[in-house]
């Protein structure tokens, strides 16, 4: 069995992170959802060898979704076990948006994924991810505002294929 955990505290240097993902956010709060075939997700991926947290989340930002981003802000990680094995980390970070660049295929999957840019209250139903998702953007919306946005300003959502 599988649980997750969501912590806002800094992260135990003695747990490894498998996953880093990012709230990325436009230039009018708006967050970018990753679309694959009707499911949402974050931006982000695996660690590879020697990369820091916000290497993982430039690269796979670039790769997934065709965007450049600014300087990070942690907001917390989910601590995930798996059946009795140590735990490991889901990291999560908020970062602006500083480029749109032309659409093209994921180098690792092949596959062109969608870019929704909706408002931040939106995100939850459409991660749907539970709690821990509500809990998520509950810390981005506190990043937003630090990163200089106001995510609460905006209503609509678009597509940026």
């Amino acid at each position: 069995m599988v649980s997750f955990r969501w912590i806002t505290a800094p992260l135990p240097e003695d747990i490894p992170v498998r996953q880093v993902y990012g709230f990325c956010f436009d230039d009018t709060g708006r967050v970018l959802l990753r679309e694959d075939a009707g499911r949402y997700g974050l931006p982000g991926g695996k660690p590879e060898r020697g990369e820091n947290a916000p290497a993982v989340l430039a690269r796979e930002c670039r790769e997934e979704s065709q965007i450049t981003i600014g300087e990070p802000v942690y907001l917390g990680y989910q601590e995930v076990t798996e059946d009795g094995l140590p735990p490991y980390a889901q990291l999560r970070l908020a970062v602006r948006i500083t480029d749109f660049l032309p659409r093209e295929p994921d180098p690792d999957t092949g596959r062109t994924y969608g870019r929704l840019i909706a408002p931040l209250n939106k995100a939850p139903a459409l991660l749907d991810w539970g709690i821990d998702g509500l809990l998520q953007s509950a810390a981005a919306v506190q990043a937003a505002y630090q990163l200089g946005l106001d995510p609460a300003a905006v209503r609509e959502d678009t597509w940026r294929n």
